[in-house]
């Protein structure tokens, strides 16, 4: 069963999604799911909450501040941070159901989400289990993996010039989130655009200038350490442009318990044609560490 919900941040944004709820009577362990960058959560996260549900686990999905369904300005500004914090107002706003047993909350996150649960996983005690899907592990790397130094070095004259224009009270420079003009990302392109186009036609195709500038000193991978003793499973793709032995590091710092899934696939795939091979993994971590036994 799906219901729509809305709930306030400790900042009074009006965040909005769904509540899936098995079919058996309650409490359920209960799974907080966000998505990537720039994504909304009719992008496939439905159907992880379906596999979630069917397995007699809640779910909370709901879009970031700033996109989609909910509120916050600037619209289509990704700040991290915030969405971290985010996160956990969402376990307060579930824990505030009578159908969400407290001791039984997990957390996933899918691409900059899956940075996301790593931080959260290890700051909020609250969260009992988590699964972190293709994350961004370190958005230093993932910068000067994508753009030459001659880029990066444009990307900040032009970081310096929005916040000049800001700070004088001009909107936010855009940028768009994906291009058909960049052959070494024609994939993302595809994913998005098509997801957009069947199943969420209000997506944007933009964010701020300085969601970008935001992720240079974003660094999710450095709380796997902490995260112990949460279970952690990591989720990642052999041919990611996210570098797969960026991810293998984070998860050798991470402690005990904890698994590492790896699939024969590029970013995009656990959505789609490999969304079974994703998508069963973590329902069986949280199964194991969040159902009674």
């Amino acid at each position: 069963m799906r219901t729509n919900i809305e709930f306030k941040t400790t900042d009074d944004t009006v965040l909005r999604g769904w509540h899936y709820l098995p079919v058996e009577p309650g409490p359920h362990p209960t799974i907080i799911m966000a998505h990537g960058l720039g994504a909304v959560k009719e992008m496939y996260l439905d159907r992880y909450a379906e596999v979630f549900a069917r397995a007699g686990l809640a779910a909370i999905v709901y879009d970031h501040r700033n996109f989609g369904a909910s509120d916050g300005v600037p619209r289509q500004e990704i700040d991290p941070w915030l969405q971290v914090r985010d996160y956990s107002d969402a376990i307060t706003f579930a824990l505030s159901l009578k159908q969400t047993d407290p001791n039984r909350i997990g957390i996933w996150g899918s691409s900059y989400g899956g940075g996301h649960v790593l931080v959260v996983a290890a700051i909020d005690r609250r969260v009992k289990c988590v699964v972190s899907q293709i994350p961004l592990i370190s958005g230093s790397a993932y910068l000067h993996g994508r753009f030459s130094s001659e880029a990066i070095a444009q990307l900040n004259v032009r970081f310096h010039g929005d916040r000049v224009h800001r700070a004088a009270g001009g909107p936010p420079g855009m940028v768009p989130i994906v291009s058909s003009d960049d052959p070494t990302r024609r994939d993302a392109y595809d994913w998005y655009t098509q997801a957009a186009s069947a199943y969420a036609p209000s997506w944007r195709n933009e964010v701020t200038l300085r969601s970008i500038e935001y992720i240079a000193g974003y660094e999710p991978g450095a709380y796997t350490g902490l995260i112990s003793p949460v279970p952690l499973l990591l989720i990642a793709a052999q041919n990611d442009h996210l570098p797969l032995n960026i991810a293998e590091a984070a998860f050798e710092r991470a402690r005990d318990p904890k698994k590492l899934v790896v699939l024969p696939c590029g970013h995009w795939e656990p959505y789609t044609t490999l969304f079974d091979q994703s998508s069963a993994p973590a329902c069986n971590w949280f199964c194991e560490h969040l159902q009674r036994r």
